[in-house]
Order: structure tokens, then C-alpha cells, then sequence
């Protein structure tokens, strides 16, 4: 992008920043020509800055009577923090991030004044990631707020940061987080060449920058993890991975992910190992509910009825005696049901949404089974894929496999068993072969590692670790 130098002269600086800031209505621009004769020009964004703080400095400035020195002006300067900008696309850059930017004719470069008034919310509990145990503190929209929240915790010498500014017009303000000695330096450069690619400019959250920056934007899973929570952030930046913080977004993306560290809750480690143990153990195996539960039914039913025991297979025939639709239109009307529910749910306002949630399920589906439009069991294989769904503790994950079990299901109707196999090894292959910012996606110590139990779903007691190294979740 090329850059404009300012001018020495004061009206010539004006005639190039004005005309880009007109209609402004918000926009306090004033001379103010001070005792001795000095011409000073400053320029502000109204609901963005303290404007106490630049009357005080400007009355500063009007008690000295003697000529603006280079050395009184940064005596003056130095009551409020500040640094000077060269080019006119850096002045007006600060204007937009909430500072007063302050022209003196007669100096070829103009100052920001560190008058922002951040607008901002208070420091609340996690909604997304909550836990039984543990720190309920949860990020904000504010990235140097965020920052702290993680030196807080992390109280490493080690610890460094790296800001850039991304987007074409490199407006947009990202933090990238890591420990030296322990961050892989493949990762780091890898996550640095990613964030300058990024163009565009419409960047209202970290899940756009996810999308833009992740290996293979084809996958279903997300190969980046999202978190709200510090105390996540913290442990894996101890476990050598990289943090990244973006501007007005209240999560922080961590790199690389698996698919073991992104099914991995705070819990796990709040919690004793054995309990946390069983718990993982429950939830990978909603996983595999919810992907294939439908599936199997759909399956057995519409061909391999000779595999089901007498009792079940005369029960499950007698409860689809009168349903006039085959296995998988029975159940794509319920998980169709089921995930307007949940949706509805969620966009509604809380009480409502609850409401809306549960007497929903219970009215509709008691309803389709006494209209014979799907059989009882239908209604209970679907509740219990709602459940498992639940259960997986990043949102965008439990997303994927909603989506999955769709393609399972079409599988199953298709070729049967033979589907529900075939799908389960493209998905195999398909996991084994992603890459997370060049570390692999489907860990092969994914069940247990006495090595790393941190990424297994059997997690070891903490004493047991050797010495030196990091536990915690990632």
C-alpha cells in the first residue's frame, strides 16, 4: 500500500487528510494557535475519546509561552502516553482506533495521543465453556484486556507477543501468543505467512479469520480451536502451542488442533483422573451415536432384519406397522424436527427458547407417533442422538457430526451395512490425512499414551507425569 508522507507545513498535511474524512459529523477537528504565535491542528473521533484528557494537554500547551522546542514538546508529550506517525495513512488509521492525533506546523510528523476511551464490557462468566470446577472467568471483545487475562495466569518471562495488522488496508488488529523454547518455529512462521495473506477487511469476529487461515476449508472438522476461556489459552501455550488473538472478538484461537485436544474439556483436569477418564470415555462414544445410531437403524431395518434378536425385531416391526414412510424418510422427518428445535431454541429469547426446546420435542414427537407418521422408536433413537450430541464440548465440532450423520444415514439407506462401513473408512482416511498447520489431525496415540495422556482419551493421574513436563488441558 503506498504510504504518504506528511509535509512540514501544516495546511499542506490538511489538504491531504481532510478530504478523506469528510461527512463525519462525530469528527471534532480545531486550530488552536497557541500564546507565542505556534499553530497547532488536532483531530478526534468524539464518542471514541476522553476528551478530558485532550483539554488537559492542549492547557498545557497554552501555559508555555516560549517557542515549541523539540525537547518542551516532549515534555509536554510525556503526561499522556503517545508515539508519532510519519505518513498520513497512519494518522487517520489512529483517528479510527480511537485516538487524538495532534498536527504542529513547522514538524514533518504528527502525534497520537493515547486518549481512547474504550467502550467495553465487564469481565463475566464462560456461556459456551462452562465447567462444574475451575475459573468461571471468560474473555471479552477487548483484545488488551484478553492479553492480560492470559499474562495473569501465565506468568512466564518467556512469554511473548507479536501484533499485526491484517486485512488489505491492514486496519484490523491481531496478537499472535507463544512461548519461546517451547512453540514450534515451523508453526509460528506458518501462522504469521497465513494471517498476511488475509484481504479481507469485514473481519467482525475470529471465526471469519478461522475460516480464512485453517489447512482445508472443504473438511467438516475444524482444524483450528476456539475458546473463550484464559485458563485454556494458558494451558496450551505451556503445551507448546500458539495463541491468537483478534480484535473485538471474545474467542481466541489456539493452532494447531487434533481432534483429541478439541474434544478435550476443562474438566478433564479439574476433575479426579478417573472420573475425568469415564467422562472421556462417554464422550467419544456419543460421538460414534451420533454419527451412526440412525444409521444402524436404518440399516437393520431396511435390510438386514435377519441380524436383529426375534423379540426386538417383532417389536420394532409392530411399533412401524401403521407408518406409511420407509425407515430413512422416518427418520429424516425426526432429525429434520430435532434440529429445527435446537435452532429455534437457540435464537429465541432464553425462557422462551427453553420452553420452546422442551415441550416442543415432547408434543411433536408424541404427536408423530400417534399420527403414525414415525414409530416409537424412531422418537427414542433421535432424543438420544440429540443427548450424545450435546456432550461434545466445542460447538463447531459438535456441528461437524451433525452434519456427518445426514451422509451416514444416506449410506446406510443406499448399501446398508456396507454403507455404514464404507462411510466410516472415507471418514478414517479422511482424518488420518488432515493436517493442522502441519501437525497431524488424528493423533495415532489417540486412545492411550503413557508418553502424552494428555492427548489420549485415558487420562493418567497428574503425580504420575515426568518431571518437566506440561499438563493440562490444550
Amino acid at each position: 500500500m503506498n504510504q504518504t508522507p506528511l509535509k512540514e507545513h501544516l495546511y499542506d498535511n490538511l489538504s491531504i487528510i481532510l478530504p478523506q474524512l469528510k461527512d463525519m459529523d462525530d469528527l471534532i477537528h480545531e486550530k488552536k494557535t497557541l500564546p507565542h504565535g505556534q499553530t497547532i491542528y488536532y483531530l478526534y473521533i468524539n464518542e471514541m475519546n476522553n476528551v478530558n484528557k485532550i483539554q488537559t494537554f492542549l492547557t498545557n500547551f497554552s501555559e508555555d509561552h516560549a517557542s515549541l522546542t523539540e525537547e518542551k514538546l516532549k515534555t509536554h508529550l510525556s503526561l499522556m502516553t503517545n508515539r508519532s506517525v510519519n505518513t498520513a495513512e497512519e494518522l487517520i488509521d489512529a483517528i479510527f482506533q480511537g485516538h487524538c492525533v495532534v498536527l504542529i506546523n513547522g514538524f514533518q510528523h504528527a502525534y497520537i495521543l493515547d486518549s481512547n476511551e474504550t467502550k467495553k464490557r465487564g469481565i463475566s462468566e464462560a456461556t459456551t465453556e462452562m465447567v462444574y470446577r475451575g475459573p468461571k472467568i471468560a474473555f471479552i471483545e477487548d483484545i488488551n484486556t484478553n492479553l492480560a487475562l492470559v499474562r495473569q495466569r501465565l506468568k512466564n518471562p518467556r512469554l511473548k507477543t507479536v501484533d499485526m495488522k491484517i486485512g488489505k488496508k491492514k486496519y484490523i488488529q491481531t496478537t499472535i501468543m507463544y512461548i519461546d523454547g517451547m512453540a514450534e518455529t515451523s508453526v509460528l512462521k506458518e501462522v504469521k505467512k497465513r494471517l498476511k495473506q488475509v484481504t479481507i477487511d469485514d473481519l467482525q469476529d475470529s471465526g471469519v479469520l478461522q475460516e480464512l487461515i485453517e489447512d482445508n476449508v472443504y473438511s467438516p472438522f475444524p482444524q483450528i480451536q476456539n475458546t473463550e476461556r484464559p485458563d485454556k489459552v494458558s494451558s496450551a501455550l505451556n503445551n507448546g502451542r500458539v495463541a491468537i488473538f483478534v480484535e473485538n472478538s471474545p474467542f481466541v484461537l489456539i493452532v494447531p488442533a487434533s481432534l483429541a485436544t478439541i474434544m478435550q474439556s476443562p474438566d478433564d483436569y479439574y476433575e479426579r483422573w478417573i472420573s475425568a477418564s469415564l467422562v472421556r470415555l462417554l464422550r467419544f462414544t456419543s460421538i460414534l451415536i451420533t454419527l451412526f445410531l440412525s444409521a444402524f437403524y436404518i440399516a437393520l431395518v431396511s435390510f438386514h432384519q435377519g441380524l436383529l434378536p426375534t423379540t426386538l425385531a417383532i417389536s420394532i416391526s409392530s411399533t412401524r406397522e401403521n407408518v406409511p414412510f420407509s425407515p430413512i424418510v422416518e427418520a429424516l422427518i425426526m432429525e429434520v424436527t430435532i434440529e429445527l428445535l435446537r435452532e429455534a431454541g437457540f435464537r429465541l429469547p432464553k425462557p422462551i427458547g427453553q420452553t420452546i426446546g422442551l415441550v416442543g420435542g415432547v408434543v411433536i414427537g408424541q404427536a408423530a407417533v400417534q399420527a403414525h407418521i414415525v414409530s416409537s422408536v424412531m422418537v427414542i433413537i433421535v432424543s438420544v442422538i440429540a443427548l450424545a450430541s450435546f456432550t461434545v464440548p466445542q460447538y463447531e465440532m459438535g456441528m461437524s457430526f451433525r452434519v456427518l450423520r445426514f451422509v451416514a444415514m444416506f449410506a446406510a439407506a443406499t448399501f446398508g451395512l456396507f454403507g455404514i462401513v464404507l462411510f466410516m473408512l472415507i471418514l478414517l482416511t479422511h482424518l488420518t490425512r488432515q493436517k493442522s498447520f502441519g501437525t497431524p489431525y488424528f493423533s495415532p496415540n489417540f486412545v492411550f499414551s503413557y508418553k502424552n495422556e494428555d492427548n489420549s482419551i485415558i487420562r493418567l493421574p497428574l503425580k504420575n507425569q515426568k518431571k518437566g513436563e506440561q499438563h493440562g488441558q490444550s
